[in-house]
């Protein structure tokens, strides 16, 4: 994020959170052998062979991004746990997105009854979840029946190529320039994954904001180093939590 230097923190300072918008465009979304198959499947509507689609996949893997390029494609409305019975209920055909159908606060009932409909009267519906099907949070397997029926896709990032565009996304989305070779520091000694990828950016961002600098390789191995520390900080109390349950 650009500030003028009349207003750029010093060292030691804190930093203003001044906020950010991700980019949705379709033109932004970074494909790669991890969703190549979901970006595919979301392109060649309305030409699918069935109306409900689920993406599949980690926090921060592109799940929303490939929900709103559909959305625009499909002209599609959006679902909530506070609209999903009255979307079933009305009926139609306008096409809906189902985000986080997993961890949204869904009432079973409410979703189950909104796949029904969609299934019924050819109402195209693409989901979103973190968890597979299997692992959803609900009590009977009629719900969880229905979803299997799906059109299913997993995202993931698959290799440095796909995980070096995420970090120069994330930081365009920020405005903020860094130097390829900093990109590469990252990817060779990250955790491996789109979650950590955003995090990692978050963090390097608010550092060179306090001490009034751009990111730079001290920046990143101090980051890299952080989110190392705190990883091994959750995993010594989830031991030692176990170790209490024994």
């Amino acid at each position: 994020m650009t500030i003028p230097d009349s207003v750029a923190p010093g060292r030691g300072q804190l930093a203003l959170d001044l906020g950010h918008e991700p980019s949705h465009a379709e033109a932004d979304f970074i494909v790669g052998e991890g969703n190549r198959l979901a970006h595919a499947h979301v392109l060649a509507f309305p030409h699918w062979a069935g109306p409900l689609t689920l993406i599949e996949g980690p926090a921060s893997a592109g799940k929303s991004h490939l929900a709103r390029i559909w959305a625009d494609y499909a002209e599609a409305g959006w679902a909530t746990p506070a609209t999903a019975g009255t979307l079933s209920r009305d009926g139609g055909t306008q096409p809906l997105v189902v985000e986080d159908a997993d961890r949204a606060g869904y009432a079973e009932a409410e979703l189950f009854h909104l796949l029904n409909q969609s299934m019924r009267d050819r109402r195209p519906l693409l989901l979103t979840a973190r968890d597979p099907v299997a692992n959803w949070p609900f009590t009977t397997d009629d719900l969880k029946s229905r979803a299997r029926l799906a059109a299913h896709f997993t995202v993931s990032l698959s290799d440095d190529i796909q995980l070096s565009q995420m970090f120069v996304k994330l930081f365009d989305d920020r405005q903020v320039a860094v130097e390829p070779r900093i990109i590469a520091y990252l990817v060779a000694r990250m955790e491996r994954s789109s979650e950590e990828a955003v995090a990692l950016v978050e963090m390097m961002d608010r550092m060179a904001l306090e001490r009034g600098t751009a990111i730079n390789r001290a920046i990143a191995g101090d980051a890299l180093r952080q989110r190392s520390a705190l990883r091994d900080d959750r995993q010594l109390a989830f031991d030692l939590g176990a170790d209490d349950d024994e």
